[in-house]
């Protein structure tokens, strides 16, 4: 393809009107993650590139080449060179993919006139022209490479582009025609002509993000499956990390070919621990796809190049001393990240735990961890890898395995997000656990989680809420907002968001094991009163809707306890069923021995007899001898760590070792890669209880496919039952079960999204002439923004549909009586200094005036009380309808994006923080569950007898001010204060906004990777 400008050097064109250079973008330059998991570094073309173009273009096939001038090109002139390499960034801009420092594509626009001819802005049109390397076609170059081009023009005023395609160049045509933006396509003299508006649409963006899921989501994979491994920095020497993961690797019984790697050995061949040894990856001969790097930092950089330069996929450094000990680990770990991106690979940690995926075609214990964990369908991310190595000892003690576990460390390349791509589709994964200390891209996140958590269950614990900073070695953007905010909006997004490691593993167990319930009834019974009556109690605490507890007595049997949950299964009042158990006494006082395995037993034949049971089991236990031994099947369902198939050559596979879990000597290991931040195991486990049931493990959540088994009969029979959680404690029950149910309902909710009102009466053109004149009033406007004045912020508001009650100033006694025979009697009196705002308490305002005589007496008292006119500056205002005093607020926080918050005015959002958030732009389901979410909430819906308020009023101003704040980015901040609700509409009588430049919204961008 090419533009009208180049099919060759014979074509005479005038030359484009001087355009004056401007400074190098560097902002332009991206990592991005292509088709096939690998990266390319995007940047712009200068004059320095002669020579890479040159050795690029000489890669190019004759066919290709053809394809871009239309007709036979076999090199290109001086003058081809100098065209291409020299542009004024404005007019004439040429971006270029790199991988290892060389070209791998290349494009660029021309400004053109409406005639086609090269022109300078006002010109809003451009000719495109695109040229791939034919080892890199079909990796999604094209694609990545047009979304940044159009980014770039336009930032540069260009809102067209306009390319030219030879019929045959179907590829190309197809990265135009699936990119999204509207399009038009006709076909002139032989060739096809495309233009394109370079506006974002809603497909667009789509498409857009599907490319980044698919992507990142590869790129994953590429990690978690490969099909050899070498461990460098393995030491001679038994011991240290290297030779610690070595030996995990191969005791796993990894089915790829396994390599290690030490720069000492120069003395030929050699072993270690049975697999070969090599002086260097180079040195290894075949290919390698992931590399362990557990060398020293100060080596890493060699190793780094040694792998790139010999087609290493990805890496997992171990090494510690980057980010983590100060400024100049800082800097190593941004060098690090820009040189593994310059070959293409990425990277986990550095200061990692290491990888796990314990499929049985992959077997891979890329870690510290000294065991496998058993196979299982929860995913599990943790950013600390003594709180990793806790989590994967809980969960085997509780018996419940994983699909794949990542300790990324300091997260300098691949994050939680990367992750969450992953997962969303990947079929051996039904249950999502993150362990996070910091989250790099909130927005990203939040979006990511959203779209995962509605078809699989999302649970996030996050550590370092009240550090004040993030934990060395993470970079994460500054955020203004409170934790719990962040929190709330989490929950917005469908997350389940839990305090405690304990709560993690808790929710874990019962979404991975059990049937979403349909709804917050709980059916209770066991044989103890008291047990029952605690969990009852836990219930009411967890907003669910707890049955009368079923008594069994302490007489029951095995019998009862069946006989019993069999028929709460059956029962349709119930949505979820809490067993409660305490040892039997018997004759002569002692427990009996055995009761929990034949409880266990008892049970399992009582879920078996309901066919495919539609609500969730728990299992309260105290004390129960046996049980929790009976329910920790844990070393049943350890996958075998030998491989049926022969090995490949240089693979060895350990003899099988008894699972157990890791211990202190695994955290020692991790703290030598300098992982270890400090966690506690939970003293008290919870366990399952396997039952006969072979639809339930693996059962996707309600609304989504479940993964098929490519080979049943590689599966061991108690992998196809379904477990039944067991808890020591009825809070810890309940609280799992409750965050079950939360989430169900949200999905119920999620399937049937609110929508977005129109309201005729907004001025968004208005509104924009409005925040155009105020930002440009003072020539360059200030990055921090300008507060508007009362007339601006009541004619911006009006624009949408908001009225903000008048206020007059009344500096004097007699202004003030002026301002009341303006607005009419009765008035109120308020001060408006900053320290008195929205104080009533403290005796600045006075209501329900009705003469003048009433009004010069409140003025005296009020400023003999409180100061003199001058400094509490008070205002007249007319009376409204009694009612609630509420406040509506957004504000845009760079790291979560825009924000719109409710609560009651006064101490109940500002001493108590009672207050409701929801992400801008909001629906008519966001705004009512913005209402009813605060505490406070009863005041609104008639409290004690009093009359309910307007809610539906109330609703309709948080989303007309939910539609400012997104139609316009430079609306940074909105605060309505009080906003009075009646019981027959509402007033608000006080409002501020303030407008800045829109803050970048790296969201709606170009993909590209986190830069360093």
């Amino acid at each position: 393809m090419q533009s009208a400008s180049e099919q060759s050097e014979a074509a005479d064109r005038p030359a484009p009107p001087a355009s004056p250079e401007h400074a190098y973008p560097d902002h332009w330059e991206a990592d991005v993650v292509l088709r096939d998991g690998g990266t390319a570094r995007i940047r712009p073309i200068t004059a320095d590139d002669a020579d890479r173009l040159v050795s690029f273009y000489e890669q190019v096939s004759d066919e290709s080449k053809y394809y871009r001038f239309f007709a036979p090109y076999p090199r290109l002139s001086a003058k081809d060179v100098h065209r291409f390499t020299h542009h004024d960034f404005v007019d004439r801009v040429g971006l270029a993919a790199t991988v290892g420092g060389e070209f791998i594509a290349t494009v660029r626009y021309d400004r053109i006139d409406e005639r086609g001819m090269p022109a300078s802005g006002p010109a809003d049109e451009a000719e495109v022209a695109f040229l791939v390397q034919d080892a890199h076609q079909g990796r999604g170059v094209a694609s990545a490479l047009l979304e940044h081009i159009a980014a770039v023009a336009r930032e540069r005023d260009i809102r067209r582009f306009a390319a030219e395609v030879l019929p045959a160049n179907n590829k190309m045509i197809k990265v135009f025609t699936d990119a999204g933006y509207t399009q038009k396509r006709s076909f002139e003299d032989g060739s096809v002509r495309l233009h394109l508006d370079l506006e974002p649409t809603d497909r667009s963006l789509a498409v857009q993000r599907a490319r980044e899921q698919r992507a990142e989501a590869r790129s994953v994979q590429r990690l978690l499956t490969p099909r050899s491994v070498a461990v460098v920095g393995a030491g001679r020497a038994p011991g240290g990390v290297g030779r610690t993961v070595l030996r995990n690797l191969l005791g796993a019984g990894f089915t790829g070919r396994v390599h290690a790697v030490n720069a000492a050995l120069t003395d030929g061949p050699a072993e270690l621990d049975g697999v070969p040894a090599h002086p260097s990856v180079g040195a290894i001969g075949e290919p390698v796809d992931l590399a362990i790097v557990a060398a020293p930092a100060e080596r890493v950089p060699e190793v780094v190049a040694d792998c790139g330069e010999h087609g290493v996929r990805g890496l997992v450094v171990l090494s510690a001393g980057y980010a983590e000990s100060g400024p100049a680990g800082r800097e190593r770990q941004r060098q690090l990240v820009r040189q593994a991106r310059s070959y293409g690979m990425r990277i986990i940690g550095p200061n990692a735990f290491g990888i796990i995926n314990t499929s049985e075609d992959v077997r891979l214990n890329a870690s510290l961890a000294p065991h496998m964990p058993a196979a299982g369908r929860i995913g599990l991310f943790a950013q600390s890898g003594a709180i990793g190595i806790a989590l994967l000892a809980g969960l085997h003690r509780h018996g419940v395995g994983l699909s794949s576990f990542i300790s990324a460390g300091n997260r300098a390349d691949v994050s939680g997000n990367d992750f969450l791509q992953h997962w969303y589709d990947d079929p051996d994964t039904d249950v999502v656990l993150l362990y996070l200390e910091s989250i790099g891209n909130p927005r990203k996140f939040t979006r990511l989680a959203r779209r995962t958590a509605a078809v699989k269950p999302v649970v996030v614990v996050k550590g370092a809420r009240h550090s004040g900073s993030a934990p060395p070695g993470h970079r994460v953007p500054v955020t203004r907002i409170p934790h719990a905010t962040v929190s709330a909006l989490l929950r917005q997004a469908g997350v389940i968001r839990v305090d405690t490691v304990t709560e993690l593993v808790d929710a874990g167990l019962l979404l991975a094991a059990q049937p979403l319930p349909a709804g917050p009834r709980v059916a209770i019974l066991g044989n103890s009163e008291s047990l029952g009556l605690l969990t009852y109690d836990a219930c009411l605490t967890e907003g669910l809707r707890p049955l009368r507890p079923l008594d069994l007595t302490t007489a029951a049997g095995p019998a009862d306890f069946r006989d019993a949950l069999a028929a709460a299964l059956a029962d349709e009042t119930s949505d979820a069923v809490v067993v409660t158990a305490i040892p039997w006494v018997g004759e002569n006082g002692a427990t009996e021995s055995g009761d929990g395995e034949v409880l266990a037993a008892s049970l399992r034949e009582a879920v078996a007899s309901v066919p495919a049971p539609a609500k969730p089991v728990v299992v309260v236990h105290v004390e129960m001898g046996g049980l929790a031994e009976a329910l920790a099947v844990a070393t049943s369902t350890r996958p075998v760590a030998t491989s049926t198939r022969p090995a490949p050559a240089g693979t060895r596979t350990a003899s099988p070792t008894p699972a157990r879990p890791a211990t202190g000597g695994a955290a020692g290991a991790g703290a030598d890669a300098g992982t270890d931040r400090g966690a506690a195991t939970p003293a008290h486990p919870a366990s399952v209880l396997r039952t006969a049931d072979p639809a339930a493990p693996g059962t996707a959540a309600p609304g989504t496919t479940a993964p098929e088994t490519t080979d049943p009969a590689a599966v061991s029979a108690p992998d196809r039952q379904a477990t039944i959680p067991a808890y020591p404690a009825a809070e810890r029950a309940v609280r799992a079960l409750a965050e079950a149910v939360r989430y169900a309902q949200w999905r119920r909710q999620a399937a049937e999204p609110g929508r977005v009102p129109e309201y005729e009466d907004i001025d968004e053109g208005g509104a924009a002439a409005l925040i155009e004149r105020v930002l440009g009033a003072g020539g360059d406007p200030d990055a921090r923004g300008v507060t508007l004045g009362t007339t601006d912020v009541g004619e911006l508001l009006a624009r949408y549909g908001i009225t903000v009650l008048p206020t007059l100033p009344a500096p004097t006694p007699d202004e003030a009586v002026a301002a009341a025979r303006r607005l009419g009697y009765p008035v109120a009196l308020k001060t408006t200094a900053p320290h008195l705002r929205h104080r009533p308490d403290l005796g600045g305002v006075r209501l329900d005036l009705a003469t003048e005589e009433q009004l010069r007496t409140a003025y005296a008292e009020v400023t003999e009380v409180l100061g003199k006119p001058e400094e509490l500056q008070p205002v007249v205002q007319a009376m409204v309808p009694r009612g609630v005093d509420t406040l509506v607020r957004s504000a845009i926080d760079p790291a979560v994006g825009a924000v719109l918050s409710f609560g009651l005015s006064g101490a109940a959002s500002e001493l108590l923080g009672d207050t409701a958030h929801r992400l801008v732009p909001a629906t008519d389901r966001d705004a009512a569950e913005l209402v009813r979410s605060i505490r406070t909430a009863p005041l609104l819906f008639g409290w004690r007898g009093s009359a309910p308020v307007d809610t539906p009023a109330l609703e309709e101003l948080l989303l007309r001010v939910s539609r400012l704040v997104d139609d316009h980015p430079e609306v940074v901040a909105v605060s309505l204060e009080p906003v009075v609700v009646a019981p027959g509409g509402l007033s608000v009588l006080g409002a501020t906004v303030r407008l800045a430049p829109p803050p970048p919204r790296t969201d709606l961008g170009p993909r590209r990777l986190p830069s360093y």
